[in-house]
C-alpha cells in the first residue's frame, strides 16, 4: 500500500525541493502550512513557516552536499563539517533541524533523519517524533521503492489504530478514531476532555477528516472489528475489550511501548516475561490509560 500524495498544487513544494541535494528514501511537508486548521485562515495558511522532514540513506554525503549548496542554512555546526552534524544527528530522536531559512519568499525549516531511523521509529516508536508525524496527514514529496520503509509507513499507521483501539471505548465515531490517532503524540489527556492539547488536536482534525479518511482508509477496511462505510464517511466499530481481545491488541503494539507499559507495572526485581506481564494489563480496568502512559513523548 502506498502512503497517498494528498492531492493539491505541489509547485511551490516541489520548487523548495529542488534546492537540496536528491538523493531521498523519502520527503514530505507537513504542519500548519501545509494542511488548515479550524481557526486559521486561509491568508494565515499561506504566510506560516513550511516544515519538512528529508529521509536519507547516507547521512554524512548528503550534508557534504548540502554544505556545499546550503551552507548559511547551517549553525556554527557548518564549521565542524558533515561527520561531526551526522553524530549529532544521533542523538534524541535522530533528527537534525536547520530552522527559519528562507526559501522561495518563505521561511522554512526542514529536519534530516537516516531511513535506518525512521524506519525504526516507524516499527517500533523508539521515540515516536517522526512517527507521530507520520501518523497525520502530510504531503508526500518524494519517496523510493525501499520496500522496508513502504512496510514501515503501513506497520506506523496500523500500530496507530491499534493503539487507538486499546483507548477508545468499545463503541466510537469515525472522528472520535481520528481525534485519538492525532493525539497519540500529544500531552493531553487521551480521553480529551481538558488541557489545551485538546483543542490542538481538534484543530487539526476537524478541518481535515477527508484527509484523515484517506490516509486510514485502506487499513479500516481490512479491519475486522470494523464496518468502514467509506463513500458515507461513516464508521461503526465494535471493538473487543474482553481481556482475549486486550492482550491480542496489546501484543500487536510496537516493541518500545510495549517495554514502556510493562515498566509501570511490573514492580522492581520481578524477572517477568513481557507476554506474562501484558495478560495481566490485558484484565486490567486501566489497560487504555496504561497505554496512553506508556507512550514515547510528546511531539
Amino acid at each position: 500500500m502506498a502512503l497517498p500524495v494528498l492531492s493539491s498544487s505541489a509547485v511551490k513544494f516541489r520548487r523548495v525541493l529542488a534546492q537540496f541535494p536528491q538523493e531521498l528514501s523519502l520527503a514530505f511537508a507537513y504542519g500548519s502550512g501545509v494542511f488548515r486548521q479550524a481557526g486559521a485562515s486561509a491568508e494565515h495558511g499561506e504566510t506560516n513557516m513550511l516544515d519538512f522532514v528529508f529521509a536519507v540513506d547516507d547521512v554524512v554525503t548528503w550534508h557534504m552536499t548540502n554544505l556545499s549548496k546550503n551552507r548559511s542554512h547551517y549553525s556554527f555546526l557548518k564549521f565542524f563539517g558533515p561527520k561531526k552534524i551526522s553524530t549529532i544527528q544521533g542523538y534524541g530522536a535522530g533528527i537534525y533541524y536547520n530552522t527559519l531559512v528562507p526559501c522561495n519568499g518563505r521561511m522554512i525549516k526542514y529536519g534530516v533523519i537516516s531511513t535506518d531511523a525512521l524506519i525504526e521509529d516507524l516499527f517500533h516508536w523508539k521515540t515516536l517524533y517522526v512517527a507521530g508525524r507520520l501518523q497525520k496527514p502530510v504531503k508526500i514529496l518524494a519517496q523510493n521503492e525501499n520496500s522496508r520503509l513502504q512496510a514501515a509507513l503501513v506497520s506506523n499507521l496500523k500500530s496507530a489504530v491499534i493503539a487507538s483501539f486499546l483507548m477508545l471505548p468499545e463503541s466510537f465515531s469515525e472522528e472520535d478514531l481520528f481525534l485519538q490517532i492525532a493525539g497519540l503524540s500529544y500531552s493531553g489527556d487521551f480521553r480529551m476532555i481538558i488541557g489545551e492539547d485538546r483543542f490542538k488536536v481538534q484543530n487539526i482534525v476537524k478541518p481535515n477528516i477527508a484527509h484523515f479518511q484517506k490516509l486510514y482508509s485502506s487499513i479500516l477496511q481490512g479491519c475486522p472489528q470494523v464496518v468502514y462505510k467509506h463513500q458515507l464517511g461513516r464508521l461503526e466499530a465494535s471493538i473487543d475489550k474482553s481481556p482475549e481481545g486486550q492482550f491480542t491488541q496489546l501484543m500487536a503494539l510496537p516493541k518500545t511501548l510495549q517495554q514502556k507499559i510493562t515498566a509501570l507495572v511490573n514492580p522492581p526485581g520481578k524477572n517477568r516475561d513481557v507476554e506474562e506481564i501484558l495478560l495481566q494489563v490485558a484484565h486490567d480496568p486501566d489497560c487504555g490509560y496504561l497505554v496512553h502512559q506508556g507512550r514515547p513523548g510528546p511531539v
